[in-house]
């Protein structure tokens, strides 16, 4: 499973607040940059990923972010990991919400849940979908059938990048989920 656009969460506790960002992996950069420049004031920033790479293996990251090694990102990731996602990334901006007199921190466990608990509302927030591998195909098409090339085109739900026509017909520039692209041999 994965997702197409970005899902956020929200966990509470003991005063620190945990804002979970759930994002598409080609956007994971930017929207680091863009968190890191609006919660300036944040004490950390929390990500793990899963990127499914072309030979089928799981690539995967998790980053504590100055939090005590191994109580943010690695139970972020596994929250990834369980609801078997691939090809995105939960960032976790933290707020650290002070102790009062005779407060409690949230020492190592409390940050583990507190984390995957808020990495786990952006995840029930999300519309998630079945994962497609995505290509970039060239198809070509004389002047007679390129009315039937596009009406497949349409058919398969691809996306037409580009559209060059030549004396000979048309040669279009497709993207989409490999599955679909390859339905066009057919």
């Amino acid at each position: 499973m994965t997702i197409t656009r970005e899902y956020e969460g929200y966990l509470e506790d003991r005063k620190s607040r945990f804002l979970a960002h759930l994002v598409p992996l080609a956007a994971f950069d930017a929207r680091l940059e863009e968190l890191r420049k609006q919660h300036r004031k944040a004490n950390h920033i929390v990500t793990a990923h899963r990127r499914l790479l072309d030979d089928g293996r799981i690539e995967e990251s998790a980053r504590d972010d100055g939090e005590p090694a191994g109580t943010s990102g690695m139970p972020t990731l596994k929250v990834l990991q369980g609801a078997h996602l691939v090809d995105c990334a939960v960032l976790i901006v933290r707020y650290f919400g002070g102790v009062k007199l005779g407060g409690v921190k949230l020492g190592g466990g409390g940050l583990a849940r507190a984390y995957s608990g808020a990495a786990q509302t952006a995840i029930a927030n999300a519309r998630l979908v079945p994962f497609q591998r995505r290509s970039t195909r060239r198809v070509s098409a004389d002047f007679a059938g390129t009315a039937e090339l596009e009406g497949r085109v349409a058919h398969l739900g691809l996306t037409v990048i580009a559209r060059e026509f030549t004396a000979d017909g048309v040669t279009l520039t497709l993207e989409g989920p490999e599955d679909a692209l390859n339905e066009l041999d057919d």
